[in-house]
């Protein structure tokens, strides 16, 4: 029978000491030390998840594939001619918070705000020599635009990289990305 005082008594006592633990009836230490424990653990997965991995360039090349070997020349047209435009890309990479070291070609924006670029991995690609592999480009865009203090320093960005292409007037593009930041190398 239930007792008025303790309404647990008609719970055998294993499970009564159990519920009573749950509850807070017995001692809120244990509920205090268990939702501290998940908070900490919520905490260090939300810190792991925004920490975005470092990629470099030789990490955007698929494994086997040469990016220095230039494919057959078909037309001699342009001397600015990207030698391999449809380079292959790393899948795994697709959907991935990254950090990517590089140079940008500014493409779209204001002044002060830079709302599209390239991100390359050497400056003066794609300006002053011939575009490298599309692999070896990242399309980047900024919704709000972010500022680019000097196009001749190497910048880190960071955002969601992914594996479908782009193609402008400059360049094929193999990688593009949403930016979330920059900041300096």
């Amino acid at each position: 029978m239930c007792s008025p005082n303790d309404p647990f008594t008609v719970v055998d006592t294993w499970h009564n000491s159990d519920i009573k633990i749950l509850t807070g009836l017995e001692n809120m230490h244990y509920i205090k030390t268990f939702m501290l424990t998940v908070t900490l653990c919520c905490v260090a997965l939300t810190a792991s998840a925004k920490t975005p991995k470092e990629v470099f360039w030789e990490d955007l090349v698929p494994p086997g594939f040469n990016e220095l070997a230039p494919p057959p020349v078909s037309s001699h047209e342009s001397t600015m001619a990207q030698l391999q435009p449809n380079a292959p890309v790393v899948d795994e990479l697709n959907g991935e918070f990254v950090k990517i070291p590089g140079f940008v070609v500014p493409l779209e924006g204001t002044e002060e705000l830079t709302t599209e670029f390239l991100l390359v991995p050497f400056f003066g690609a794609c300006i002053h020599v011939p575009p490298p592999a599309s692999n070896q480009i990242v399309y980047v865009t900024f919704k709000e635009g972010v500022a680019i203090d000097d196009l001749y320093d190497a910048i880190w960005v960071t955002g969601t990289l992914s594996t479908k292409g782009w193609v402008g007037d400059i360049a094929s593009v193999g990688y593009s990305m949403t930016g979330t930041a920059v900041e300096k190398y």
